[in-house]
């Protein structure tokens, strides 16, 4: 990642308001979200990476049970999936639903619903394949893609990043240029402000809310991508607590996609590394479990292996924009609890 890719997202997600402070934002590492995290328990019977359509730009994944992989596409749009030991193929249209470039993608068994985040990232040079603006909760039906619902970020310098689904049904969404984190209630049609606080608001210089899991303890977790921080979100019946700042065993690196993993964490660095994160009390301790990734953006659990996405983002917002970016795949990386 580098200084012209992030400068670039900051621009396209919070549009003229945000202009002038991304431009000062050039000693930073470009960004490069992850959302969409799925686990899955059971096993799927290969070790090979998985490909995905060249030039696709895979942004997040996520999975079902029986090892089906889903996967989101920054300018494409859509969402393709790949059954054990098969090809990828499309399961969502380009635009369907209005739907325009999809970030976080989340596969929820229990209810039958994809949650997508849908984006307008045009002013970034990336026009997806619709004219719809804004920041977008899309949920399809997960068996026939039909289109169940639309909710939308209403700040109109919202990015819709990250999603994870508690117990009970409901969605909370990560949104990276306010200090927000909204909900979905089962049957519901809006979103609303589940969680805010000023520590979760994007740095003058940074980049705000990425990923967001459900702890073992039943709390809420978070990341902030530009300065890289985890977060605890205490949750009762419900209803969102005090936020807590996490102190990490070594420094992160652009901290990005997370999601649940046993009674510990799964946590993508931007600068190339997959991490075990396990809590206790107030402090996150960090166990490197892969490094040397390109440009990982997504991960997602599928009994013991991590299935990564490498977006390469830098080869079409970056300075790489010029260069071949190579194929794409889900590369599979061994776990251990």
């Amino acid at each position: 990642m580098n200084q012209e890719h992030s400068v670039a997202l900051c621009s396209l997600a919070q549009g003229d308001l945000l202009k002038n402070r991304c431009a000062r934002a050039l000693g930073i590492v470009g960004l490069a979200l992850a959302l969409g995290l799925g686990s899955g328990a059971g096993a799927r019977a290969q070790s090979a990476p998985v490909g995905v359509p060249d030039k696709s730009f895979p942004e997040s994944v996520t999975s079902t049970k029986d090892g089906t992989l889903y996967v989101g596409s920054f300018n494409l749009g859509g969402v393709v999936k790949a059954a054990p030991g098969g090809k990828a193929e499309q399961f969502i249209k380009p635009a369907a639903g209005d739907s325009r470039s999809t970030l976080g993608v989340l596969a929820d068994e229990k209810s039958g619903m994809l949650y997508v985040c849908s984006n307008d990232i045009s002013g970034f040079g990336v026009p997806g394949p619709s004219d719809t603006k804004g920041a977008w909760l899309k949920v399809f039906d997960l068996a026939s893609g039909a289109l169940k619902g639309s909710a939308a970020l209403k700040d109109p310098k919202s990015l819709c990043n990250d999603i994870a689904v508690g117990s009970d049904g409901t969605a909370y969404i990560t949104d990276s240029f306010t200090p927000n984190v909204y909900s979905l209630k089962p049957g519901g049609t809006a979103l609303e402000v589940w969680a805010t606080d000023p520590m979760l608001a994007p740095a003058k210089d940074g980049v705000g809310l990425d990923g967001i899991a459900l702890g073992s303890d039943g709390n809420i977790y978070v990341t902030t991508y530009i300065p890289a921080a985890l977060f605890r979100i205490a949750v009762k019946d419900g209803k969102a607590g005090a936020v807590t700042a996490l102190k990490s065993s070594r420094p992160l690196d652009h901290a990005d996609a997370m999601r649940t993993f046993g009674d510990s964490l799964l946590l993508i660095e931007g600068n190339g590394k997959l991490d075990k994160v396990t809590i206790k009390g107030d402090e996150a301790q960090i166990e490197t479990i892969k490094d040397g990734l390109t440009e990982p953006v997504s991960v997602t659990q599928v009994g013991n292996t991590a299935w990564v996405a490498e977006g390469k983002l830098s080869y079409i917002i970056g300075d790489n924009k010029e260069k071949d970016p190579g194929p794409f795949t889900l590369k599979p990386v061994p776990l251990s609890q």
